[in-house]
């Protein structure tokens, strides 16, 4: 089985760090370093802090999408 540094040239890699803080990763707690860490990325996507672009496609048609028609309350 190869060595992981002949993999690389030899060189060593560094160690991961907290995507958070940049301490040394914990592996209970991975990719982060502590509970709190996790806790801070995880307010952060429900905070929509994180966002992932999205763009709208035409229809497969080539065609804009049709509107939907107004919905008309009861009493009308």
């Amino acid at each position: 089985m190869a060595d992981e540094n002949s993999q690389n040239g030899g060189q060593l890699t560094p160690a991961p760090k907290c995507p958070i803080c940049a301490k040394p990763r914990e592996l209970k707690y991975r990719p982060f370093c502590s509970k709190r860490c996790q806790q801070v990325d995880l307010g952060r996507w429900l905070g929509e802090v994180y966002t992932i672009p999205v763009t709208e496609l035409d229809d497969e048609d080539g065609e804009e999408p049709a509107t939907p028609p107004l919905r008309r309350s009861r009493d009308d």
